[in-house]
């Protein structure tokens, strides 16, 4: 990955970190050089860059401004995904096997680049995760669950899959709170086990530089969450099935 690259995904994700919204100013150019620990011309080139496509504006004598969100390109793909993800809870399995396609190789790239800032976020994130799940806060540690996978999006050093996975962000996060709801259902303490144990055995993965371990890992963890959704939706369906059976024995005689 080319330097202005790097730059370049680095001020996308200030952008989105800082909320910063279209017309608004970005730091002055040392500032913004000094916070990304690069050098003025590299931040040139990834402002040359991202103003190319559309998301930055340099307006001579008055600085860089935002002209679009840093995901508006992908959002635009993504958000006719969310009535059939809202209408359709069998959609899930759909967004399951896209975050396969997906994560699968950003958790082996991942663990080839992260830099020492990267593994430090992966590391947060999952303390966070760990944080919410022993206070019993689904949806915090369903945030921070999502949180972890894109980080390790983001230490891949794709600006891509990286943009991807940040456009993704709210369908993955609805969908990870809803399965997690699903998948704990009957309160088995095994289940949040595994999934525990997975996530970290994926962060040892990528901290230690393990690509083929971390690939492992990532699909067996999204394997085994598609089996126990289509656990609970099984049994969900055999719960209908006995109350429909019940409601006819109880129905008078004609």
């Amino acid at each position: 990955m080319r330097l202005s690259d790097h730059v370049a995904e680095q001020l996308c994700a200030l952008v989105q970190q800082r909320q910063l919204q279209p017309g608004q100013r970005l730091p002055a150019e040392r500032q913004l050089a000094a916070e990304l620990g690069v050098s003025r011309v590299a931040l040139r080139e990834a402002i040359q860059q991202l103003s190319s496509r559309g998301m930055l504006e340099s307006r001579m004598g008055s600085g860089t401004f935002v002209r679009a969100p840093a995901a508006l390109w992908s959002d635009r793909a993504i958000s006719p995904l969310a009535p059939l993800l809202r209408d359709d809870p069998q959609y899930r399995y759909d967004v399951l096997e896209a975050r396969q396609i997906i994560e699968v190789s950003t958790a082996w790239l991942a663990a080839q680049r992260a830099t020492d800032q990267d593994r430090d976020n992966i590391r947060r994130c999952f303390d966070a995760m760990l944080h919410h799940q022993q206070r019993q806060d689904g949806d915090n540690a369903a945030r921070a669950d999502t949180q972890f996978h894109l980080a390790i999006a983001e230490a891949s050093h794709n600006v891509v899959v990286v943009q991807v996975m940040r456009s993704l962000f709210d369908m993955v996060l609805n969908t990870v709170a809803q399965n997690r709801r699903e998948m704990f259902v009957h309160k088995d303490p095994k289940v949040l086990e595994r999934l525990t144990q997975q996530h970290q055995d994926l962060m040892q993965a990528i901290v230690q530089g393990e690509p083929e371990q971390a690939r492992t890992v990532i699909g067996e963890h999204l394997a085994f969450v598609h089996a126990k959704l289509a656990e609970a939706d099984a049994e969900e369906a055999r719960q209908q099935r006995l109350g429909r059976f019940s409601s006819t024995q109880h129905q008078p005689l004609t």
